[in-house]
């Protein structure tokens, strides 16, 4: 019951920046979506596995990333503590990845524009550069405070978990940052480091490892089969596919989060205590599960991880009209010392 309402309290507060919010239709194609449904969208297998220490209690088929080895932890802020080490796999944020500004998929499809004409994307292509054929794309991203555990109550009282509401918490559509590759080197100049021939030949190496296990964090440059992670932004110079190109954006954006101490590390012996800064994001923490226009709700690559091939998994859930403007629950690794 307590569960219920608070499901029932997050719909009304979305319902309310519905309605406060100067919602303007801006003119262009229509904006297409529907509301995440918690129990038939989400993809529940992928909280597993479950880990104390090393031990996986719960197994799973999907890859993890190494857990501290003791199944004792201590902790000694804000008190001196000592507790269990556990690790799983929490849906803390949730994200619209689309051409259309102020298009929100994840809200039902909704149009929420201040008025005035900015932050325009596009799909170009394709077009003929230095004798090849490529198409380009430029993606916007609405990154969601979404904390689903809490909410439902899945363990109560598990300290472990995000204790926060629903909230809109950024829109590219008003960062300049975003729009623009030379803006963008303000927050990673080392990308003029990687933009060579052999860098990107390692992300092939990048590509198959995070297909069949996990990323390679080393090679933090690359966003495996997808492409290269830089610059941060969500210019795409070369888009295969809706699905492919979404998923970089979405790559890219949560890189840029980490890079400006938006995003904080929660995986590893650093991670039992406390968040902690990650400017170089480290790939392996994250999962991502499709969830407009199709939700992928079942199977090993339903929350696939960042460079993992979109083939199988995510071929066909991309559709012409209808099926261009991209939702993804993002599940994030933790691990915690719980009392």
């Amino acid at each position: 019951m307590r569960s219920l309402r608070k499901i029932v309290r997050t719909l009304i507060a979305v319902l309310a920046i519905l309605v406060v919010t100067p919602a303007v239709e801006a003119a262009g194609p229509p904006c297409n979506g529907k509301f995440v449904n918690p129990v038939t969208d989400v993809c529940w297998s992928c909280l597993f596995p479950l880990s104390v220490g090393g031990l996986k209690i719960w197994p799973s088929g999907r890859p993890d990333p190494n857990n501290p080895a003791s199944p004792v932890c201590a902790c000694a802020d804000p008190i001196p503590r000592i507790g269990i080490s556990v690790g799983f796999w929490e849906p803390a944020r949730l994200a619209d990845v689309t051409m259309k500004p102020w298009c929100f998929p994840n809200l039902g499809g909704v149009r929420i524009a201040p008025g005035f004409d900015i932050g325009q994307g596009y799909l170009a292509g394709p077009s003929m550069v230095g004798g090849r054929s490529q198409s380009t794309a430029k993606w916007h991203v609405h990154w969601y405070i979404y904390p689903l555990l809490y909410w439902m109550e899945i363990l109560t009282d598990f300290a472990c978990f995000e204790q926060a509401s629903f909230d809109i918490a950024y829109m590219t559509e008003v960062d300049p940052l975003w729009q623009d590759d030379a803006l963008a080197a303000l927050i990673n100049p080392e990308a003029v480091i990687f933009a060579n021939p052999i860098a990107k030949a390692a992300c092939a190496g990048d590509c198959v490892a995070a297909t069949s296990n996990l990323p390679l964090d080393q090679l933090f440059w690359c966003a495996g089969c997808q492409g290269s992670m830089y610059p941060l932004n969500g210019n795409i110079p070369a888009s295969i596919g809706h699905v492919q190109s979404s998923r970089l954006a979405l790559s890219r954006f949560a890189y840029k989060m980490h890079r400006q101490a938006l995003a904080w590390g929660t995986m590893g012996s650093k991670g039992l205590c406390k968040k902690y800064l990650m400017p170089i994001m480290r790939k392996q923490q994250y999962r991502f599960q499709m969830t407009n226009p199709i939700p992928t709700v079942n199977g090993r690559f339903a929350c696939s991880a960042i460079g993992a091939s979109t083939m199988p998994p995510d071929a066909g859930r991309a559709y012409p009209a209808g099926g261009e403007d991209m939702g993804y629950l993002v599940w994030r690794k933790r691990n915690c010392c719980v009392l």
